[in-house]
């Protein structure tokens, strides 16, 4: 559709780069879920971007999830794979490849947690699955949230997850 061309990241840094008169391109290193919000990384060049695409790029998010674990860190080691096509959505499967979130409590409330997550491999909705699928998940995801989940962003007035890149490094 024509409106996922307009008000994207790469149409805005495109026209900052015309605006200021540099010939550069749009190089995106890491990348966000739709609905995902916080920090990316971007380069300049070709060059630039192959040489951070192979170096060790660290991800850390925060997660404000439904509930929460018992334990105050963790490690969520389960395979995911692709649901059947059409679907674009992923799930967790024997068959999937090896995924591997941490996680940190950040703070705790009564029926909501804040996470502090470090994705160790980098799967599509590897946090938003990996958190649902400890009965845990993200406030405000359609795709991998329950009904009680649901409920509580719609009473929270979150109207997409609670999902924030807070760095790179």
């Amino acid at each position: 559709s024509h409106a996922q061309f307009e008000g994207t990241l790469a149409n805005f840094v495109a026209g900052y780069f015309e605006a200021t008169g540099q010939r550069s391109a749009f190089h995106p290193v890491t990348r966000l879920d739709r609905d995902t919000f916080g920090v990316v990384l971007l380069a300049k060049n070709s060059h630039i971007h192959g040489a951070l695409q192979a170096s060790d790029v660290e991800k850390i998010y925060h997660g404000l999830v439904f509930g929460g674990p018992e334990e105050n860190r963790g490690i969520i080691d389960a395979p995911i794979a692709r649901r059947p096509m059409p679907s674009l959505l992923r799930c967790i499967s024997p068959e999937g490849k090896h995924s591997v979130t941490q996680y940190r409590v950040l703070q705790r409330w009564e029926n909501r947690t804040l996470l502090e997550l470090r994705p160790i491999t980098g799967r599509t909705h590897q946090l938003r699955l990996h958190c649902a699928h400890m009965g845990f998940p993200i406030l405000g995801d359609p795709q991998y949230g329950t009904e009680k989940s649901l409920e509580l962003s719609k009473e929270m007035g979150f109207s997409y997850q609670r999902l924030c890149a807070k760095s790179v490094s």
